[in-house]
């Protein structure tokens, strides 16, 4: 079992200011499981940090990486198709590319759980393994 990790706690994690800051450091801290992060997410991490935050936050977070905190989980071929389909199937609801990227590594690694405070889209996604997901931290939007 792993803790798969969008964007939202991350960057959480790494603004002290946020609201979702304590919440999302407990998570991540407690949790006993390997940490990981679908590929697609590191972009958004990179934007959001770089808009919000600072260059050094984001080079602490990519040496958490480096030193083993993290696990990147890149997309496999088989992942594209089901992206595809995520993105086709929810076309009017504002599901993206990193949304979709999320979904199909939660799928395939068959966790049924989600460290996201996208709490709105990914209440909408229909995964294939379970029923619904159980996302992390709490309820919130």
């Amino acid at each position: 079992m792993a803790l798969v990790l969008d964007t939202g706690p991350l960057f959480a994690l790494l603004d002290r200011r946020d609201p979702d800051h304590l919440a999302c450091r407990r998570l991540i801290e407690d949790s006993r499981e390997p940490l990981v992060i679908p590929a697609p997410v590191l972009v958004e991490v990179d934007q959001m940090t770089y808009s919000r935050l600072n260059v050094g936050a984001f080079i602490a977070f990519l040496d958490d990486i480096r030193t083993g905190a993290y696990e990147v989980e890149p997309l496999e071929i088989g992942d594209y198709d089901r992206i595809r389909g995520l993105l086709d199937r929810y076309a009017d609801s504002n599901i993206g590319f990193v949304d979709a990227s999320v979904l199909a590594v939660v799928e395939r690694l068959n966790e049924p759980k989600l460290a996201t405070l996208d709490h709105r889209h990914f209440r909408l996604l229909r995964p294939r393994h379970v029923d619904a997901l159980e996302l992390l931290p709490g309820s919130g939007d």
